[in-house]
């Protein structure tokens, strides 16, 4: 075998690696993007759905379907905080869709974040949806912030909320941050992260019959 077939040899080697590592750098790059896009899917998707839920019970505060039972809209809304809230409202089921007419209890509130100390994410909470008595039941579709803001009938926000209601709501501000609850690389940044907010969110029963 000759020098010039050894320096063939190498050098068909050396082509043949860097190929090797290009298709290999190619792959990680498609499996890279193929998980932060299936990421933001699923991220959107479970946004999609708090949202949709959100906005359905919260537009009926108040409401009852045996509108003799909520004489005072104003006394609807029990507790209100930053990250929690609890109200009355006519809970639809199969046999009643449009409620059965008893008035419920409903608690919307975020947990803390040692209840999911288990996931990647460092930032996650389940958001709890209690009816009536029921055993809390949270939900973990990445939520990373609850916020509810009030404002009165002038359009002001509520600084300073009442010990007890009547609290003078007359809409309500939500902000929510949806996270990957497993995010590729531990990546967990700001700008992996979708923010949505319902402005001034009104609701009829809040003030009005």
């Amino acid at each position: 075998m000759g020098f010039s077939s050894l320096l063939d040899i190498l050098g068909s080697t050396i082509a043949g690696g860097l190929l090797l590592m290009i298709l290999m750098r190619m792959n990680d790059a498609s499996v890279e993007n193929n998980y932060f896009y299936s990421g933001e899917r699923i991220v959107q998707q479970n946004l999609v759905e708090v949202v949709k839920l959100l906005e359905y019970d919260l537009r009926k505060i108040g409401y009852c379907n045996n509108w003799q039972l909520m004489p005072l809209p104003s006394m609807a809304i029990i507790q209100a905080d930053s990250n929690r809230i609890t109200f009355l409202t006519d809970i639809q089921t199969t046999a009643n869709p449009y409620g059965d007419g008893v008035l419920d209890t409903m608690h919307y509130y975020l947990g803390s974040l040692s209840e999911l100390s288990a996931t990647p994410n460092p930032y996650d909470r389940l958001l709890y949806r209690v009816i009536n008595s029921q055993t809390p039941a949270g939900a973990n579709l990445g939520i990373t912030q609850f916020k509810l803001t009030y404002y009165d009938s002038n359009g002001d926000k509520i600084i300073t909320m009442p010990a007890s209601p009547p609290f003078g709501i007359a809409a309500i501000q939500i902000d929510i941050s949806v996270e990957n609850t497993a995010a590729y690389g531990n990546d967990y940044s700001a700008d992996k992260r979708i923010i949505w907010r319902q402005v001034r969110l009104p609701a009829r029963n809040f003030i009005l019959r």
